[in-house]
């Protein structure tokens, strides 16, 4: 992906342990409204979730912190058992985010049965095992990473592992002013732009490369065309990188680009779209008095 004309990183590599850490700071930036307004939603409308998905099984695609399935799991355990154990389970590319969840739900949910599973949502849903009776989340807006031939795949994978009971509950960020779209990804405390560059730190450590973070200027802007957030990291000055894992030597000119992420927002019809593309359909919406964010409530469409 270095190689192209633009080149490009994954946003994989924003996540070692300081990363993670930085992206929860992000979260409490008042500039980043996703967060709380997400949580909001959440606080209002967590019984009728549950209550219209009634699962067996809860999975929750990228844990983070937790902060937010617990606002599910209280609901949850508030509405009368379908039968059986319940259980949850966390998947998580950062392992000790991913343990520190599992023994802190573990612990305060002492009668639900909590796992994790160390993966990629892009590539090890087949991981979870099968559906049925199955409530599936995937928060903050993160499907909006996914390029557009990406999210097409992460929706088929998903509809492939559903049985009719279950349910996916997505987090999707909405299209709003974009001033207040970009302030979000370009705090003034500059805590985005060191998660940005900790990228080339990631790239360092996992690869032998001789990125220069510093060395890079923080570039968030909204392409109107794709209806996306785009992060980039700029080079102050012309360099030549050498990431001796990949036997790559990368010439970057003094003003030059590497594409970090995109963040694509939504509105209800372009979701149910994608949705629908996949075979599901969206059953429920559940959004802020401001419409800045929604959750969606997405079922198998019958045959």
């Amino acid at each position: 992906m270095l190689t192209r004309p633009l080149p490009e990183l994954p946003p994989i590599y924003f996540y070692d342990d300081r990363g993670s850490e930085l992206f929860e700071a992000i979260t409490r930036l008042e500039a980043y409204y996703p967060t709380r307004t997400e949580l909001g939603i959440l606080e209002r409308s967590a019984a009728a979730l549950v209550a219209e998905a009634r699962p067996r099984r809860v999975v929750e695609l990228g844990s983070g912190a937790g902060r937010k399935i617990r606002l599910l799991l209280d609901a949850w355990r508030a509405q009368p058992p379908l039968g059986g154990p319940r259980t949850c389970t966390m998947l998580d590319v950062n392992d000790l985010f991913l343990q520190q969840s599992v023994r802190s739900l573990a612990a305060d949910y002492p009668e639900i049965e909590v796992d994790g599973v160390l993966g990629d949502f892009t590539t090890d849903l087949a991981r979870l095992g099968p559906g049925g009776d199955r409530l599936t989340v995937f928060f903050a807006g993160t499907v909006g990473n996914l390029y557009p031939d990406e999210r097409r795949a992460f929706f088929r994978a998903i509809a492939q592992g559903m049985e009719a009971s279950d349910t996916l509950l997505l987090g999707v960020d909405l299209v709003k002013d974009v001033a207040r779209l970009e302030a979000a990804y370009d705090d003034p405390e500059g805590v985005t732009a060191e998660f940005n560059r900790n990228a080339l730190r990631v790239v360092n450590a996992r690869f032998g490369a001789d990125f220069a973070p510093d060395a890079f200027d923080h570039v968030a802007f909204f392409d109107r065309d794709h209806a996306w957030i785009e992060l980039r990291l700029r080079a102050s000055r012309a360099m030549r990188v050498r990431i001796p894992a990949i036997e790559l030597d990368l010439d970057l000119a003094a003003g030059a680009e590497i594409r970090t992420e995109v963040s694509c927002k939504f509105t209800r019809a372009s979701v149910e779209a994608a949705a629908l593309e996949a075979g599901l359909g969206v059953d429920g919406w559940f959004t802020d008095p401001e419409q800045l964010f929604a959750l969606a409530l997405i079922r198998r469409r019958a045959a």
